[in-house]
């Protein structure tokens, strides 16, 4: 299950890069072509600038790895976790061609892996500069490792929770009728920020009917009393990996029908954290919470997946989701969120991060999932 604290050269261990390159060997790839993001970020531990001036590391399935580096970033790449990697920096002039310079040195390659959150731009410029290589996603390679957590990812994952709740346990002082859902945010986004957060990722207040669209974010509607209000927050933390919790309250008494629906997406969240478990299927983590709300009318209410996968991505693999028939496995880590929505009227949602471990799920959020009236 979760430790406590992890060393930071835990987190990014130098022995991952071994592995990515044995992976890539047993995947047919010629090569992996990492540019800044979560994967490079996942292999490494270099938090690279996306410029449009070229960084990329570049994984052949045989040959030493090498990191193509704009020489105006090469001091920070230097400074960076890569450099305990031992492989070779390549600094680039700004008359230089980075993108011919990998063709060279990878020669003739029949496929090549490109970082998922690759810009198209580079993606472009490495198909003009390599035509016969066909291109997929790093993420086929990279999947497997990236979802099943290290014991220091888990407590990085664990400290991001234990942040976040921290910023659950201010909303109540913050919520009050005659304030708008941007103010509200506003004082959430600066907690998230004081609560040890390196940035905020996304604050949502959904008050009263905004509390029914999942995704709405703010706006300047001055929130009424005996309004549900949703409250979804995240952010990244310094380690590199994400919060992400929600909790819904209520400013003075709530409507009887949201009291009803509320007690059965409690129900549907448990069911859901208790499923999880080594060998069960994701998809039957979002049936065993889709059946419980199913059961109690309000099906059609539930209007996305369960949960998505987290780590240095606030959505990663894997997804609670049906049609996953991915078997779980110790290390997952990942969102448990059903949720009830009432069109022009209101919703609710309740979500935990949740790790898999040798017999069970452990959540990493612990304030309380009960409706908080303020």
């Amino acid at each position: 299950m979760t430790t406590t604290s992890y060393e930071p050269g835990e987190l990014y261990p130098t022995t991952r890069l071994a592995a990515v390159r044995e992976a890539t060997a047993r995947s047919g790839l010629g090569a992996l072509l990492l540019t800044p993001g979560p994967d490079l970020r996942y292999v490494t531990g270099y938090e690279a600038m996306p410029l449009e001036r070229l960084t990329c590391l570049v994984v052949p399935a045989a040959g030493e790895p090498f990191l193509m580096v704009p020489r105006l970033e090469l001091p920070a790449a230097e400074h960076s976790p890569a450099a305990r990697l031992g492989v070779e920096f390549t600094a680039w002039d700004e008359t230089d061609d980075p993108y011919a310079q990998v063709a060279h040195r990878l020669g003739a390659v029949g496929r090549v892996g490109l970082a998922d959150r690759m810009w198209a731009l580079q993606s472009l410029r490495f198909r003009d500069a390599m035509p016969g290589a066909e291109q997929v996603l790093a993420g086929s390679v990279l999947r497997e490792l990236r979802m099943r957590k290290s014991p220091a990812e888990a407590a990085a994952l664990a400290e991001a929770g234990a942040a976040i709740d921290a910023v659950h346990a201010l909303v109540p002082g913050l919520l009050k009728a005659g304030r708008t859902e941007r103010e509200v945010g506003k004082d959430i986004a600066e907690a998230i920020v004081a609560a040890g957060h390196a940035r905020v990722d996304f604050v949502i207040v959904g008050s009263g009917p905004n509390g029914a669209s999942p995704h709405h974010e703010l706006s300047d509607r001055v929130i009424q009393a005996g309004e549900p209000v949703v409250v979804d927050i995240g952010g990244t933390m310094p380690s590199g990996y994400c919060s992400d919790s929600t909790r819904v309250y209520c400013v003075g008494e709530p409507p009887a029908d949201f009291v009803r629906y509320y007690e059965v997406l409690q129900q549907a969240q448990e069911a859901a954290c208790a499923h999880v478990r080594p060998g069960v299927t994701c998809e039957s983590v979002d049936a065993a919470a889709r059946e419980v709300i199913a059961e109690a009318g309000y099906g059609e209410l539930f209007i996305h997946r369960t949960g998505h996968g987290i780590g240095l991505e606030t959505h990663e693999e894997p997804y609670i989701v049906s049609g996953n028939a991915e078997p779980m496995a110790p290390g997952f880590a990942f969102s448990v969120e059903p949720g009830i929505y009432q069109p022009g009227r209101h919703g609710a949602r309740i979500e935990d991060i949740v790790i898999c471990g040798e017999t069970g799920g452990e959540r990493v959020n612990h304030t309380t999932r009960d409706l908080v009236v303020v």
